[in-house]
């Protein structure tokens, strides 16, 4: 950082007239000391100040004038010592260069205290004042140096550090300053008493000294010992006022998560055994900014937007908004406004998995009382919405709502908008009974999206994605291929959800091969701890083509990726809780694949150690009851088999696969069960409507009713399930 003084020669002679001044000024009324014999003829202020001529750096081009203060304080000092010692006359002189800017004459000046022999008699001088204090007694020995002697000096030393600051000297500075610190930590370890040194400016330049130093080290890129600094300023009392405390923290907190250096955790050794200690630099300045915030609750220090904004980010970072969300509620009100807290909060509740909670501040916010249009708020509460399909209708309305409020005012949120209502509408149509208006709902989706796509001009990977989703959903496969290649042109390959969406295109044209090959090149790209999906796409791809051994090696491999994973974990490494869920689920889920790979191939012993494998994971799960009515099925044991996918209904009534399979059983059983079995497949269609083997069981009821019109609703599902098998993916798009 560039100092923004200006250089100036100052009028030759004027340091040796200001020091003459000064002494006139202190020996008013009392007989005047010869400035020969305050200071050695050797080292006369007067022959440094030639020297000094030439090169001084001033603040402006008129003069200040001096602090009166500071010559009442050398008055007292004068008064007690009964003159005016060599280095009292350099910090007062240094005082007055720095306040008319004349920095490096006030530098040169300063140079000039011994600094190393004046640091024991003040920490003496410190430590016979308190103790006489502290024991009301006058038997002590005088003090080498008085309080207000010992103020002059520190200060000098303060303005010193601040001077080579100026010249940009930074750890020169922080050295000096640290001076200051280091002389009242070792002499009054538990800071000043009470209105100590009332009179003079010793607690003021205290406060000073230990805000600056952080900063100097800062400066000198230096951020180990400015760091320390920091925590040397919080944990040792110095009798700091609540303003500066608070300047403290918080810029301690500002410096912990934008610094980039991670720090040791701090060594709070005087804490409760049960007191937090933060770990990392995160957790620290989360702390601060914690603390920071409940002053602001209490009334000690005044509310700083900032502190909610670094906590927002912190907080973020940590995954845990929650806890954000805690704090600005329990904020007073008034702190902030009603409107951003309800903001605030739902943003909160949405990115830790409350949508539910988030979707009700959003309703409170939109509300004709408070802000029904704001734009920002409709589109959160379209995008939670739409995500749900016993929603997707009120999101449908949320984006019309923020469409109709943005009235041209910019392209990148109509954009937003028109993405946000395709996304809703391809959701509500999941849900639509009628077909003529399922149809029309997928069309208005498509074009909602198409609009969005033209708006953004192919430039934002989510609306190319949802995009190819939407178009490979309704069966459009060549314009969802066209979608997805472009998504992976766009975002260079870096995204899991382009490659798998990629592949399982493909393979709804029955391109196996083509999308193992697609697969392949997204592992040699993408890091080991996320192949997870892509392995089990690829061995799904692999059984698709008939290569058993080849998909049992692909599951092995998947697996033993899962195994590092877990025990990385279990050896305290950082993973996220909702990962960790993630990762057991879906180690379940690979199980699961291997058991009806094993019953495809009837080996039946090794089908049931996957699901025992998948038991011991959870117990509560459709898909391995499913999977074991199969096997039953496989075996011939038709009562155990249904009962299987009764237990997995049970457990998930909305599970398609069982409805199926529980059809097809009750068919093999025979007798009057046609009215359950068609339910029970309605069900599926009413769930999944483009699932070909729920048609192909349809059209077996149809055929084995032999009624008039039957037969040809039997060969109506024979058709639809035929389409829909020739361009059904190996797994679900979605």
């Amino acid at each position: 950082m560039r100092s923004s003084i200006r250089i100036k020669k100052p009028r030759r002679g004027g340091v040796f007239r200001d020091l003459g001044q000064t002494m006139k000024c202190l020996c008013a009324g009392e007989k005047l000391i010869k400035v020969e014999q305050m200071i050695p003829p050797s080292e006369s202020l007067a022959v440094e100040d030639r020297s000094l001529c030439g090169h001084s750096s001033k603040f402006s081009n008129g003069e200040n004038k001096p602090d009166t203060r500071n010559i009442e304080e050398a008055e007292l000092s004068l008064r007690e010592s009964s003159s005016l010692n060599y280095e009292e006359a350099r910090a007062l002189l240094g005082r007055i260069e720095y306040q008319k800017g004349n920095i490096e004459a006030a530098l040169h000046v300063f140079e000039g205290i011994d600094i190393a022999a004046i640091i024991p008699k003040m920490k003496l001088s410190l430590t016979r004042k308190v103790e006489r204090r502290k024991r009301q007694s006058h038997d002590y020995a005088p003090p080498p140096m008085p309080v207000h002697t010992i103020s002059l000096l520190l200060e000098a030393i303060f303005l010193k550090a601040q001077s080579l600051q100026h010249l940009q000297r930074f750890r020169e500075a922080a050295q000096t300053c640290k001076v200051i610190l280091d002389v009242i930590e070792s002499s009054l370890p538990d800071g000043l008493p009470e209105n100590f040194g009332a009179n003079c400016k010793l607690q003021e330049t205290l406060n000073k000294a230990v805000e600056l130093l952080p900063e100097l080290w800062k400066l000198s890129d230096a951020p180990f010992e400015a760091i320390l600094s920091y925590r040397w300023a919080l944990l040792h009392t110095w009798n700091l006022d609540a303003e500066t405390t608070a300047r403290i923290q918080k810029h301690f907190a500002v410096f912990l998560l934008y610094c980039g250096d991670e720090a040791c955790p701090p060594n709070l050794r005087s804490q409760m055994g049960s007191s937090f200690v933060p770990r990392n630099n995160i957790e620290e300045a989360i702390l601060l900014l914690m603390i920071l915030l409940r002053k602001v609750a209490l009334k000690r220090i005044e509310w700083d937007p900032s502190i909610l904004d670094h906590l927002s980010f912190a907080l973020s970072v940590c995954g845990d908004l929650k806890a954000l969300a805690k704090q600005i509620e329990e904020l007073l009100p008034g702190v902030i406004n009603r409107k951003e807290r309800y903001r605030i909060l739902s943003l909160c509740y949405h990115g830790a998995g409350e949508d539910s909670v988030a979707l009700i501040l959003l309703r409170k916010l939109l509300n004709s009382n408070e802000d029904p249009c704001s734009v920002p708020a409709l589109m959160m509460a379209s995008r939670i919405c739409g995500e749900k399909p016993i929603l997707a209708e009120e999101g449908i309305s949320f984006a019309h709502r923020a469409l109709e409020s943005l009235e041209d005012e910019c392209n990148e949120l109509e954009g937003t908008s028109n993405f946000l209502l395709g996304v809703a509408c391809s959701m509500h149509s999941k849900s639509v009974l009628s077909d003529f208006e399922r149809v029309a709902i997928q069309s208005k989706a498509l074009q909602a999206l198409e609009s969005a796509r033209k708006i953004t001009n192919m430039k934002d990977p989510s609306i190319l994605y949802h995009l190819s989703l939407e178009n490979a959903e309704q069966r459009k496969l060549e314009a969802a291929l066209y979608y997805a290649k472009s998504l992976l042109k766009l975002e260079g390959g870096s995204n899991i959800k382009g490659w798998l969406l990629l592949a399982r295109i493909l393979s709804a044209q029955k391109r196996f091969l083509d999308g193992e090959i697609v697969l392949d090149a997204a592992l040699d790209q993408i890091g080991k701890w996320d192949q997870g999906e892509l392995l089990r796409t690829k061995a799904k791809l692999q059984i698709a083509r008939g290569q058993l051994k080849s998909a049992v090696e692909t599951y092995s491999q998947l697996l033993a990726l899962l195994q590092v994973q877990c025990k990385s974990f279990a050896l305290g490494k950082k993973l996220h809780k909702d990962h960790r869920f993630s990762l057991t689920s879906f180690e379940q889920e690979i199980w699961h694949d291997l058991a009806y790979l094993y019953i495809s191939l009837s080996q039946w012993r090794d089908a049931e150690i996957c699901l025992s494998k998948s038991k011991a994971i959870s117990s509560y799960s459709a898909v391995r009851f499913h999977a074991t009515g199969v096997l039953y099925e496989r075996k011939g044991l038709l009562k155990e088999a249904m009962e299987a996918f009764c237990t997995a209904l049970d457990i998930d009534p909305d599970h398609v696969p069982s409805m199926i399979s529980a059809a097809a059983v009750l068919r093999r059983v025979g007798g009057q069960c046609n009215a359950v079995m068609k339910s029970l497949l309605m069900n599926a269609l009413r769930v999944d409507q483009m699932n070909g083997l729920a048609w192909y069981n349809l059209g077996l009821l149809h055929k084995s009713e032999e009624v008039g019109s039957s037969m040809e609703e039997a060969a109506e599902c024979f058709e639809i399930a035929a389409i829909l098998e020739e361009s059904a993916p190996i797994e679900p798009f979605r």
